[in-house]
């Protein structure tokens, strides 16, 4: 029993004169640009993947789509997919990311990031409780966004998209 006591004792002792562990250091954004937009693409994508798990009769399926937004973007999304829930909507069909075209970044900084998004939503299809399309006839198969990404600490990419606004139609044709 001694010498389980003397080495306890002895540990502890040593672990007193240890220097204590420095703090991690904390992120201060991307180590470049291309860093930058690498991680929005990856979020947009991750965001994407959630909508298209979506089921618009199990709330559960949409903390996907929310864990990857935040602010503005985050109030939107909780709202449209309330309604539609609340509405009997059905989706159908999958969003395709056709095209990503980083636009801004300051990679030394808690980043802001924008960039340009081209999705195809052509095969989506949102119809009502009656089995009605609720999708406007002039809906274009591919639509571009201007989406803008914050600094987060709660995704994997350490970025969540905060805004979207749609641009001109035409934007997704000259992007290869």
């Amino acid at each position: 029993m001694l010498p389980i006591l003397t080495a306890l004792v002895l540990a502890v002792g040593l672990s007193a004169c240890a220097p204590a562990p420095s703090p991690a250091p904390t992120p201060t954004g991307f180590a470049s640009e291309e860093e930058a937009f690498a991680a929005a693409e990856e979020t947009y994508r991750a965001y994407v993947d959630a909508l298209n798990a979506v089921d618009l009769s199990d709330p559960e399926t949409f903390e996907g789509v929310y864990a990857w937004t935040t602010g503005e973007s985050n109030s939107n999304e909780r709202q449209a997919l309330a309604q539609m829930h609340g509405d009997r909507w059905s989706v159908s069909g999958e969003t395709i990311l056709r095209a990503f075209a980083g636009l801004e970044a300051v990679p030394e900084q808690k980043s802001i990031v924008k960039a340009l998004v081209c999705s195809d939503v052509g095969t989506v299809q949102l119809v009502d409780e009656f089995g009605q399309s609720v999708v406007s006839p002039d809906r274009r198969d591919v639509s571009a966004l201007q989406v803008t990404f914050e600094w987060s600490t709660v995704t994997p990419t350490n970025l969540a998209i905060s805004s979207s606004n749609a641009v001109e139609d035409d934007t997704c044709s000259s992007l290869p």
